[in-house]
């Protein structure tokens, strides 16, 4: 049942203003959480699309195949190609015609999360959950299994012909592959480096995951010989431990969940769980802490991060709830559940992080709805800070902090609740910026793509790039 236009919500219904005054109508205020006035009876009905006027839905494909009936998760892109990860392998997107996207291709191989990153003729995929072995036609390692018979880690793919990747090689790390960060060697070093995010929410040592795990392992690839890849650091990050967690939802610092480094800055920022930090990464396989910080009323689980292109910057996210719970609402409020933005002060190895404000997006989701904050990337628009970001169920968002101090709100797409009588898993896993486009993986209804049109964010139409991996900034002005 379709709902009328709900408060806090724009249909398309502005589509005919001029381009100065669709500017101003989308002026939103700075997002500091719930959208004033409104309630949960302005929540779209299950499925609706509502977006702002200057966010459209140009494309859709279902999931389909092996994948149909799993999670989608993490986006790479390079060329006129989109891949994108499923718990049961991944997808290669010919976007060549990005409102008119095909399905070139499935790769089957299962292990969550199975997240993608590529670099010329190699993708990687990472697995985070312990299997029988290292081959695409694995089953989950029995309970009883000993650990030379449990496997996860890292998986490579030849994608010289994109449409036909091939299996060549795999790397076993502790605790898995979470998410990867994938950098590339300096000077004539001919190698990627892949640093591998991994950590035990748990509270004792398991089979392949013993704590203390507060490290990351590093993985060299050679690229004439992509085979002989191999761990060649496991560089401790937390000597002292991080932070012990506790005082209700704060997690401990058993590893991290995310880095994104930023290779022509040598820097590196890194989400940690119960920790935010910046890192040196001049040294590739020595890794060096340059500071932390930690807020212990109000981020659960520090999650991602994002530099702007200046990276003067970092955006950190706090997945409250794991990514399945509804924080989008009032009870849980605009602070928690939502992105910090910090400033990079300082030079050299006296660098700080220093916190400038908070956004969540300024509407009430559903309490069935989950929703926090999740990826996403810059728009590479000269002079802005302005990135768009996936909320799961709370959809889309396209927000700027030129500010740090007031960021807000350009631009939104949404849909309904899956379910308005159960929590059901949903929603946009990853929305990234890619040649003129925003990509979403949306965990159970497959890909989409948005056009973005709005005159704060049109100079970023004429960038263009060859490849994109989320955790591994580059400099737009060089695009």
């Amino acid at each position: 049942m379709k709902h009328s236009a709900p408060r806090g919500r724009q249909l398309k219904r502005l589509a005919g203003l001029s381009a100065a005054t669709l500017a101003l109508s989308l002026l939103v205020a700075p997002g500091t959480g719930a959208a004033q006035g409104v309630t949960s009876a302005d929540v779209p009905g299950v499925d609706e699309i509502v977006s702002s006027p200057n966010l459209t839905q140009v494309a859709h494909l279902d999931k389909t195949g092996p994948f149909a009936n799993s999670t989608n998760s993490d986006w790479a892109f390079q060329g006129k190609y989109a891949y994108g990860g499923n718990y049961n392998g991944f997808t290669v997107y010919d976007i060549s015609k990005p409102r008119q996207p095909k399905v070139a291709t499935q790769v089957s191989c299962p292990g969550a999360q199975n997240d993608v990153s590529v670099h010329g003729n190699l993708l990687f995929l990472g697995t985070d959950s312990q299997r029988s072995d290292d081959s695409c036609t694995s089953t989950a390692a029995a309970p009883t299994a000993p650990e030379d018979a449990r496997w996860e880690g890292i998986k490579i793919f030849d994608i010289s012909d994109p449409v036909n990747p091939q299996y060549i090689d795999a790397v076993k790390t502790d605790c898995g592959s979470h998410t990867q960060t994938m950098v590339p060697g300096k000077g004539g070093d001919r190698s990627v480096y892949l640093y591998i995010s991994s950590y035990n929410l748990t509270t004792q040592s398991l089979p392949n995951c013993k704590l203390p795990h507060d490290k990351i392992s590093i993985i060299k690839v050679p690229l004439k010989n992509p085979t002989a890849a191999a761990v060649v650091a496991t560089p401790i990050l937390f000597p002292e431990g991080g932070n012990p967690g506790g005082g209700g939802e704060i997690s401990a610092t058993t590893g991290c969940h995310d880095i994104t480094a930023y290779p022509a800055l040598d820097l590196a920022a890194g989400a940690c769980m119960g920790d935010g930090a910046l890192f040196d990464i001049s040294d590739r396989t020595n890794p060096k802490v340059i500071t932390t910080v930690r807020d212990t009323e109000n981020f659960a689980f520090w999650h991602s991060a994002t530099f702007n292109n200046d990276g003067t910057k970092v955006v950190f996210t706090d997945e409250l709830g794991g990514g399945g719970a509804a924080t989008c609402n009032e009870k849980v409020g605009p602070t928690r559940g939502a992105n910090a933005v910090y400033a990079v002060t300082g030079e050299g190895a006296k660098r700080k992080l220093k916190f400038r404000s908070y956004f969540k997006i300024p509407r009430m989701n559903a309490d069935t709805e989950n929703c926090v904050a999740h990826n996403g990337s810059l728009i590479p628009v000269p002079g802005k800070d302005i990135m768009v970001q996936a909320w799961y169920q709370g959809g889309i968002s396209v927000w700027d902090f030129t500010n740090a101090r007031k960021p807000k709100e350009l631009a939104f797409w949404e849909r309904g609740p899956i379910s308005t009588t159960a929590l059901v898993s949903g929603g946009s896993w990853s929305a990234y910026w890619y040649n003129g486009f925003i990509y979403s993986n949306d965990i159970a209804k497959g890909m989409d793509v948005l056009e973005l049109v709005d005159p704060r964010t049109d100079p970023a139409k004429y960038k263009r790039t060859q490849v994109f991996n989320a955790q591994t900034q580059s400099n737009y002005r060089d695009w």
